[in-house]
């Protein structure tokens, strides 16, 4: 009778739908056991869900509960984020486990807003996050992020990350003059941003958000080429014009093998700052339309408001200035989608060789 429930029991929970996956919770029940009626079981996602976790219990708890042999119910939910497959011919850089490019076909969509708040929500998630700057003409995680001097070294070799409200977070504007130009071209530009990628010494990093440069070109390309990316966003406004460019990049993505996640609309509408008014200054359902178009997941829609832009223009981007704002709890939303939808792409299989050091 006993394995009888305790079977019976486990199938409704693993059948509980999973919101930010789509998918039943299936394996992430890693364990449920029943005793005298007394029921315990332990969820284990496979991607940082902090803001959502007490829910998921209750979900699971009010589900076995409900059943008429079940006397007591203790759920716990946690989460282990894994390492996912990255592009045929490259292996992924030593301290990180995952890669995700936030990228836009085009400028002015707010894509670097978009990667550093996004990279502060996985962190709330949870998650332990660094973000690179790949921008090598216009680096602005700098100003964004409130970095200011410059990173150390570990022997001459290895560059240690800058810390920036608790991340990991690297960028060419850190190791140049704030007012010089990078007048590179394409090759020197490619060589120093897979420098500061390889050579940084990330820590433990469940994600490292990568904030590309603007546009699809030879630059963009190559990169996405050089870089072990296990998973792509892409950034439009509702307008047409950011849409068309949408397109562009995810055909880039998809020649060299890099699923793209989702869709994120950002500027989705404007709420103003004194009567609280929201309009689409931008047109309407742009976001959706391309995602439909591509057959890919929409993440999540942000609104322009004025806080957002002043906190990054102040360096303290609103998910962690103003963590209680409702645009900061859209961002952790889009935070978990995005890393759950990461958690069913394929895993990587490889076997890291362990790093040997001799001592005398």
């Amino acid at each position: 009778m006993s394995e009888d429930l305790q079977s019976r029991l486990k199938h409704l929970v693993s059948a509980i739908h999973d919101p930010h996956t789509g998918q039943p919770l299936g394996d992430a029940v890693r364990a449920l056991a029943v005793v005298d009626g007394k029921v315990a079981a332990d969820i284990v996602l496979s991607y940082p869900a902090a803001g959502w976790a007490d829910r998921l219990a209750r979900v699971v708890h009010d589900t076995l509960e409900a059943d008429e042999d079940v006397e007591a119910v203790k759920v716990d939910v946690g989460f282990q984020v894994m390492e996912h497959a990255v592009q045929e011919g490259l292996t992924p850089v030593q301290g990180v486990r995952n890669v995700l490019a936030v990228s836009s076909g085009k400028g002015g969509v707010g894509k670097s807003t978009v990667a550093a708040n996004l990279a502060l929500a996985l962190q709330a998630e949870g998650a332990r996050v660094g973000i690179l700057d790949a921008d090598i003409y216009g680096p602005s995680q700098p100003r964004m992020l409130g970095l200011e001097g410059g990173p150390r070294t570990t022997d001459g070799q290895k560059i240690i990350p800058m810390a920036a409200h608790g991340l990991q977070a690297m960028s060419i504007g850190v190791l140049v003059k704030q007012d010089q130009a990078m007048i590179w071209r394409g090759p020197m530009a490619i060589q120093a941003l897979q420098q500061m990628f390889e050579h940084s010494l990330w820590e433990d990093l469940d994600y490292l958000i990568v904030d590309l440069p603007p546009g699809t070109g030879d630059i963009q390309l190559s990169l996405s080429q050089k870089i072990p990316v296990a998973g792509a966003i892409a950034v439009t406004t509702p307008q047409e014009v950011a849409v068309d460019d949408v397109r562009r990049a995810a055909l880039m993505f998809s020649k060299v093998r890099i699923p793209v996640l989702g869709v994120l609309e950002n500027m989705s509408t404007h709420i103003c700052s004194n009567c609280g008014f929201e309009e689409a200054v931008f047109g309407s359902g742009g976001g959706e339309r391309i995602a439909a178009e591509l057959g890919l997941p929409m993440l999540g829609q942000v609104p322009l408001n004025a806080g957002l832009g002043r906190s990054t223009d102040q360096g303290a981007p609103i998910v962690v200035s103003e963590p209680d704002h409702p645009t900061s709890q859209r961002f952790r939303e889009i935070a978990r989608r995005t890393a759950a939808l990461l958690s069913v792409q394929a895993r990587n299989t490889a076997v890291r060789m362990p790093s040997i050091k001799i001592v005398e």
